[in-house]
């Protein structure tokens, strides 16, 4: 701990709510260090990182700690004014909440013109961002062949095709040892359909192993998957699915899908961006890699857009139900009846439970980024992720990976691991990415473009080559509804076929990641 001589410094601490008792730093303040918060003036105890907390006034041992106007936790132990407040002195009991239901309903005005993005028009009637080809693996023991494939297409054929994106292959680890029509089962193929469905792919092939729990044929007769939308051009005599064992092995396979996609190329590329109304779209919002400044800028900021896009007639999908625990009575009052309402607390039950088979409980934060970047407790990141839901009424519940179909904003059931919540929204339908980030998340998706907003100016300038907005700018004045503006001009600019920088770097071929909760066999 270092010692220093009192400084005064007018900036530093910011109060978020007027029952808050604790604010924020927007910059390293040193130990001794003289701030002014509103009409309190407050002396540091202990060198406080950015984005940390500082006490305002006396707080006793079982006391609330209060930020956004909420409960947070409680102190273990007697904090002074001045002192850092972080997990050595604050525990993470959840607060009883009261659960209203459909008493803060807000919906945004619409927005009174008609915008477009230029997408593309796929032959069943949906609307795309980019137009890739897509392998589909339905087994870990298939996904080296649908590698194989990808990478012999991408080396001889891709740059004959100038409106074709890319061939990705979307693999993962599991398919088998797990129940037959079982609810991950059933998980899985949900996830996989979403994305040979998706608008974002422009032809796809599946290929099993042959004897995996996950039939390849069960997801093409389940979920109805024709190739390029059941069009007319489409090669009747060519095949959707292939399984290795059938075919003859894996060179076989191989040979067989670049010949069955050699055909298909030509068409997925006649294609050409058009107008589409934005209520076309669907944008999933992320955070990750979080910081104290999430809730607090980026969040909020694309809580603006949200409400945008929804003034549109557009979809804005929340997830992370983990992440949302300890705020989820805020969103109930937001819910547009009460059943909208009960099923997030479904949700919430449902984990509460799976945590406790497992040992564990979710009223933690476990990230250790999370702590690093000022968040305490589970509830304070929850209080700022629910930002990014804006203010619009919730519209519906959805379970995960299941097809988006309602309009406003929406809420899709997810862990809180960051590759399997975008895999469960994107397979949903979502065509672009909001990802939020105060760490620095590198995260890309491929098929649907990701936005990365940084939370804070020092972490956006050394990681230029990866953040495509700054919020932090927002700490220094810049108001969030124009930051909010301006993520929601680059959702358009995106859509309609601007790169991002995870996309320049060609992130996204690893980042498809189903979730399994349950056991595997």
């Amino acid at each position: 701990m270092t010692q220093s001589s009192p400084t005064t410094d007018y900036k530093a601490l910011l109060v978020l709510h007027p029952d808050d008792n604790v604010a924020v730093t927007t910059q390293f303040l040193p130990q001794n260090a003289t701030c002014v918060a509103g009409s309190l003036s407050v002396r540091t105890r202990a060198d406080v990182p950015p984005g940390h907390k500082v006490a305002l006034n006396e707080i006793d041992t079982g006391a609330p700690v209060i930020k956004y106007g909420q409960i947070i936790g409680y102190a273990t132990t007697g904090i002074q004014a001045g002192e850092w407040v972080h997990v050595h002195n604050v525990v993470a009991t959840k607060p009883g909440l009261d659960y209203a239901f459909s008493t803060q309903i807000s919906h945004p005005a619409p927005s009174g013109t008609e915008q477009t993005f230029l997408g593309f028009r796929r032959r069943n009637g949906t609307a795309g961002t980019r137009n890739y080809v897509a392998i589909i693996s339905t087994v870990n023991c298939s996904a080296t062949t649908a590698k194989y494939v990808a990478k012999e297409l991408s080396d001889s054929d891709l740059s004959q095709f100038r409106n074709i994106d890319g061939i990705i292959p979307l693999v993962h680890k599991s398919g088998c040892a797990l129940a037959f029509d079982g609810d991950d089962h059933r998980q899985l193929n949900r996830t996989l359909a979403g994305f040979a469905n998706h608008p974002n792919i422009g032809a796809v092939i599946v290929l099993g192993l042959g004897c995996e729990t996950a039939q390849a044929t069960h997801l093409e007769r389940e979920h109805g998957l024709v190739q390029l939308g059941g069009a007319s051009d489409a090669p009747a005599d060519q095949p959707l699915v292939l399984n290795i064992q059938e075919v003859g092995g894996v060179r076989k396979t191989v040979a067989r899908a670049v010949e069955v996609l050699r055909e298909l190329l030509p068409i997925a590329n006649d294609v050409q961006r058009v107008p589409i109304p934005v209520s076309e779209l669907k944008v999933a919002m992320e955070c990750g890699g979080s910081d104290g400044n999430s809730g607090i800028t980026a969040n909020p900021a694309v809580g603006v857009a949200s409400d945008m896009l929804v003034a549109h007639g557009a979809t804005s999908i929340l997830s992370e139900t983990p992440e949302i625990y300890g705020a989820e009575h805020m969103l109930t009052r937001r819910a547009i009846n009460r059943e909208v309402g009960e099923a997030l607390l479904d949700r919430i039950h449902w984990w509460e439970e799976y945590a406790a088979k497992h040992g564990g409980s979710i009223d933690n934060n476990p990230s250790v980024g999370n702590k690093n970047g000022g968040l305490t407790t589970i509830y304070e990141k929850s209080l700022g992720a629910i930002a990014k839901g804006g203010t619009s009424p919730l519209m519906a519940v959805y379970r995960y990976a299941e097809p988006v179909t309602q309009k406003g904003f929406v809420i899709m059931d997810s862990p809180g691991f960051d590759p399997a919540s975008i895999t469960g929204k994107v397979a949903g339908g979502a065509q672009v990415v909001v990802f939020t980030t105060g760490r620095g998340s590198c995260y890309g998706c491929k098929p649907s473009p990701t936005i990365k907003v940084a939370t804070n100016t020092p972490m956006f300038e050394r990681m230029r080559d990866d953040m495509d907005i700054n919020a932090g700018v927002i700490l220094d004045g810049t108001s969030v509804e124009e930051v909010g503006q301006q993520i929601f001009d680059r959702i358009i600019a995106t859509a309609s076929g601007q790169p991002t920088l995870s996309e320049l770097q060609g992130i996204g071929d690893e980042e498809f990641c189903p979730w399994f909760p349950g056991p595997i066999f």
